[in-house]
């Protein structure tokens, strides 16, 4: 490995931990929080827009540790009455909801149009993360339902009450962004001339 290599590498390493740092400030600020764990946030932003500076692998990576962050920071114990069931609430709420959003790049990269990708990236991995949250309220936290109301709707209203604001306050964010700075370059996106 050549020492531009190294330092390349060193300084990604460098930026995914100061984007999961950036993403742990922005989840703690005083914005709604629910009372079986979730919270309106743009914590999400830092590690969506890390993806499409450095791509996937980076962005998976990254995700994959902000999610051992969360859980070190704010885990909240299930009511989970077997190995399996706690197994489950592990996976849905931490490491799959947040490992998920290094990978908005995937699902950018298909559009010609990179505003629209990175905003359509932005908004799938955050139903990704909402659909693991809705699951999670069904298969793990349904005794958390009302009496009389269906499982499938109470996670639908709860997850959907502060996840669905997340997605839009996600991508409104990523877009604003790369309207300003180009996620690869840190620079002022080229304006492409009508004649092109």
């Amino acid at each position: 490995m050549t020492y531009m290599q190294k330092t390349s590498k060193t300084r990604i390493l460098v930026e995914c931990a100061l984007m999961i740092a950036l993403a742990v400030v922005l989840d703690i600020l005083p914005l709604p929080k629910w009372p079986n764990g979730g919270s309106v946030s743009v914590s999400m932003v830092p590690i969506v827009f890390l993806s499409y500076r450095h791509g996937a692998k980076w962005g998976l990576l990254t995700g994959f540790a902000y999610c051992i962050v969360q859980m070190i920071t704010g885990f909240y114990a299930p009511p989970a009455g077997t190995i399996l069931a706690f197994t489950l609430c592990i996976l849905l709420d931490y490491v799959i909801a947040f490992t998920v959003l290094g990978s908005a790049d995937l699902f950018a990269k298909p559009f010609s149009n990179k505003l629209v990708g990175y905003t359509v990236g932005a908004l799938i991995v955050t139903f990704i993360r909402f659909i693991c949250s809705f699951l999670s309220g069904i298969l793990i936290w349904g005794s958390s339902a009302p009496e009389g109301q269906p499982v499938w709707l109470y996670s639908l209203t709860y997850n959907g009450g502060y996840m669905i604001p997340n997605m839009i306050l996600t991508a409104g964010i990523i877009l604003v962004l790369c309207l300003a700075i180009d996620p690869k370059t840190l620079r002022r996106p080229q304006k492409v001339s009508a004649n092109a």
